[in-house]
C-alpha cells in the first residue's frame, strides 16, 4: 500500500543517522534545514545559491519547500546525527501529465562533518525507497559534483551527458553539470515481461 499515512511513519536509522520523512516542517526544522544549506553552499557545492549565503535567503528557500510538501508536490528525507541536521534530499513528485511515472531527486546536501561516511548512500536508497513506495519507476537528477558523480554510478544510476557552463559555482566561475536516470527495479521488472 503506498497511501500517504503508511509512508508518513517511514524512517530508518543507519550508521547512527536517523532518516525521516517529513510531512510537514517545524521552524527548527527550517532553520536546521536552513543551516545545512549554508554549509553545503559554503564548502562549494552547485546547488543554485551563491557563497555567502544569508540565512534569511536560506530559511526562505526551505519555507517554499515547506510549502510544496505540505501540498504534495515534493517529498522531503531528513538525517539527523547527535548534532543535528546532518542532510537531506528531495524527491519532486509533481510532473507534467505525462510523466506521473517519474520523480526529479534535487538538493541532495550532506554536511561537511558528515561526509564519506555513507550517508549520501543511505539518503539515496531511501529516496528510491520513498519513490517505489509513491509509485514511481524513473528517477532523474543532476549534479556538478564529481564526488556525488562516482556515487551515483557506483549505486546503478546511468549517465546521460554533460552541459558544459551549465550554471556558476558559489564562488563564482561557470561549472558543468551531468545529469543522471534510475529506472527503478519494480519498472526494471515490469519492462522484461513485456
Amino acid at each position: 500500500m503506498s497511501s500517504d499515512a503508511s509512508i508518513a511513519g517511514y524512517h530508518i536509522s543507519i550508521d547512527g543517522y536517523l532518516i525521516q520523512l517529513l510531512p510537514t516542517l517545524s521552524d527548527a526544522n527550517v532553520r536546521g534545514l536552513a543551516e545545512l544549506l549554508i554549509d553545503c553552499v559554503a564548502g562549494g557545492a552547485s546547488v543554485s545559491f551563491m557563497h555567502p549565503l544569508p540565512l534569511a535567503k536560506a530559511v526562505d528557500f526551505w519555507r517554499g519547500v515547506a510549502a510544496a510538501v505540505a501540498e504534495g508536490k515534493r517529498a522531503l528525507l531528513v538525517a539527523r546525527d547527535a548534532t543535528g541536521i546532518a542532510g537531506t534530499v528531495q524527491l519532486i513528485l509533481e510532473q507534467p501529465e505525462n510523466q506521473p511515472h517519474r520523480a526529479d531527486l534535487a538538493k541532495m546536501l550532506v554536511h561537511r562533518r558528515a561526509r564519506r561516511r555513507g550517508l549520501g548512500a543511505a539518503l539515496l536508497r531511501a529516496a528510491e525507497h520513498l519513490a517505489e513506495r509513491r509509485g514511481k519507476s524513473l528517477l532523474v537528477l543532476d549534479t556538478a559534483s564529481g564526488d556525488a558523480e562516482r556515487l551515483y554510478a557506483k549505486l546503478g544510476w546511468q549517465r546521460c551527458g554533460v552541459i558544459p557552463g551549465y550554471a556558476v559555482w558559489p564562488q563564482g566561475g561557470l561549472c558543468d553539470t551531468t545529469y543522471f536516470y534510475r529506472t527503478l527495479p519494480a519498472r526494471e521488472a515490469q519492462s522484461r515481461q513485456r
